[in-house]
């Protein structure tokens, strides 16, 4: 029987903030055959890889990072074995959490907490330390925040109000993932991520590794802070439900990355959505 499909439902349900272009680009990945047949094999596998590596590590007497090493497996890996399109959405999601957390910044944060300057727009800009400057940057908002002392959001100073609030920040600019570069496969940005974990996990210290994981909790926190500042609880529908107190050694890090990178594009949209609604209040003539 002929019928709607589960893709249109999804891009047409109503209910999900979600920027139309890029939740295109976002299913047409999900459609991709390496999704359907290599992502349910490679993920176990991943899971063990990374397993066997921190448990190797922790054995060992010594630490070590090989973070260069890191960022040039990175670079290269996508561009010779992801697709274009699934390059550009992980090279958005660093810009979207950026905005997210300067509009925390500059709407909320306490003298001294500085803004994020994390916005890459192509594959190269990935392998500058961006990772890990990625999951720190969540870190320092939030205690820059939380030190700060006052009577707003997390001790800083109270927010001005929900009609007062600058959305300037909330721009994507042009993103090129290198589409005319040669690949030998083009994976979804799932399958990457699994694959992707290994060396991360291998050239982290177990330390920054775990530090990386937990910032995926930091979701609860950030989600939390948008809600005050704006005065909408829409945004807490997106948290993931997890505790920020509790640190996990296990966790099935390429799923929960996908998952956060989803909830920062219905917070980022769902702030943009704040905006228009704000410019067209103003717009209509009083008295």
């Amino acid at each position: 029987m002929n019928g709607p499909t589960v893709w249109m439902a999804i891009l047409a349900d109503p209910t999900v903030p979600f920027d139309r272009d890029t939740l295109t680009h976002v299913l047409a990945d999900q459609r991709r055959r390496s999704r359907r047949w290599l992502y349910p094999v490679v993920r176990p596998l991943s899971r063990l890889a990374v397993g066997l590596i921190r448990i190797g590590k922790r054995l060992l007497p010594l630490d070590f990072a090989a973070h260069s090493t890191m960022d040039r497996l990175c670079v290269w890996f996508l561009r010779r074995f992801v697709s274009p399109a699934a390059g550009a959405l992980l090279i958005r999601h660093f810009i979207v959490e950026t905005n997210l957390l300067n509009f925390v910044v500059r709407n909320a944060a306490p003298p001294g907490v500085e803004e994020v300057t994390l916005r890459p727009t192509t594959l190269p800009e990935l392998g500058n330390r961006a990772v890990i400057e990625h999951d720190l940057n969540v870190y320092d908002v939030l205690i820059g925040l939380g030190l700060g002392g006052g009577g707003g959001v997390g001790g800083g100073p109270a927010p001005v109000g929900p009609h007062e609030l600058d959305y300037s920040m909330l721009t994507v600019p042009p993103i090129d993932a290198s589409a005319g570069t040669r690949r030998f496969l083009r994976l979804d940005i799932q399958t990457a991520l699994c694959l992707m974990n290994i060396p991360f996990a291998l050239c982290l210290t177990d330390a920054e590794y775990q530090r990386a994981v937990h910032s995926l909790r930091l979701d609860e926190s950030l989600l939390t802070i948008l809600a005050d500042l704006t005065g909408d609880a829409a945004f807490l529908r997106w948290r993931p439900g997890t505790s920020v107190v509790r640190v996990d050694s296990v966790t099935d890090v390429p799923r929960a990355v996908y998952e956060h990178a989803l909830a920062c594009e219905y917070a980022h949209e769902y702030l943009r959505l704040l905006a228009r609604r704000r410019h067209v209040l103003r717009a209509v003539p009083t008295g």
